[in-house]
């Protein structure tokens, strides 16, 4: 792995308004260069909790959010609108309370009545959507996100791609479905390891100390077959994103000043 950009702060709420400070600062900047900026949301607590911080201040005004595209990462294959979806909670985070353009939110499909068999057509039609929005620059059939936002879990996954399963050890597809996922519900749709490494910035963002493992070996080297965040990085950065907790266990020379 490339050195990364590690940032720690000494709790969650901390880090998921830092996080939330240097969203708003990348995506003006973007903006002030003439670009649409295209991110990738996650979900989980801390993921939802920079979208909610994002709402919360005053300075989210200073993006043109009709002029931001979003996609997502991953997506539990559930009904429409149903609360545990990452696109339901990011829309009551933030995107039902900003002036985004409805044309340029870009969810995954939802599960309307074909059960888990359906979250196939739901990967392909996701990748679809992505070869229509990749440019003749992207040299490739995903568009190249500026930021894309993970989470990981305690054993290492992110997004929906779990150590030793079917989706870390894909090259070929950009989304695929996982079924039988260890940890609830078990049917998703997730970007695969290529399609991250696609973006200009990858953002791992997480807290706790049941992930501080994980991060450890992700950062020493460990193998993204058993450890999928260490595949997730991005072609000019590597943002961790972290909490003292998540951090207890990085050698002290890798850990920089607690905000």
């Amino acid at each position: 792995m490339a050195a990364a950009d590690i940032a720690v702060h000494a709790h969650p709420d901390v880090l998921a308004a830092a996080a939330a400070a240097r969203l708003i600062t990348r995506l003006v900047d973007l903006q002030a260069a003439g670009n649409t900026p295209k991110i990738v949301l996650t979900g989980g607590g801390v993921g939802i909790a920079m979208l909610e911080q994002i709402r919360a201040t005053v300075a989210r005004d200073a993006v043109d959010w009709g002029r931001v595209e979003f996609y997502w990462g991953d997506e539990r294959f559930l009904p429409p609108g149903h609360p545990e979806r990452n696109e339901t909670q990011a829309r009551e985070a933030l995107l039902d309370h900003v002036p985004v353009h409805p044309a340029k939110v870009f969810a995954m499909g939802a599960d309307t009545g074909t059960g888990p068999s359906g979250a196939e057509a739901a990967a392909e039609e996701y990748a679809a959507l992505l070869r229509r929005a990749a440019r003749p620059e992207d040299h490739g059939p995903v568009p190249s996100f500026d930021v894309l936002m993970l989470g990981m879990g305690g054993e290492g996954h992110t997004a929906s791609v779990f150590p030793h399963s079917p989706a870390v050890y894909e090259t070929e597809r950009s989304v695929v479905a996982v079924h039988g996922c260890p940890k609830p519900p078990p049917t998703r749709v997730s970007l695969t390891l290529p399609a991250i490494r696609t973006a200009a910035e990858v953002w791992i963002i997480t807290t706790g100390e049941a992930k501080a493992a994980a991060v450890a070996m992700a950062l020493g080297g460990a193998g993204e077959v058993a450890i999928p965040v260490a595949g997730a990085t991005g072609r000019r950065r590597t943002r961790w994103l972290l909490d003292r907790a998540a951090a207890a266990k990085l050698p002290r020379d890798l850990v920089p000043h607690i905000a």
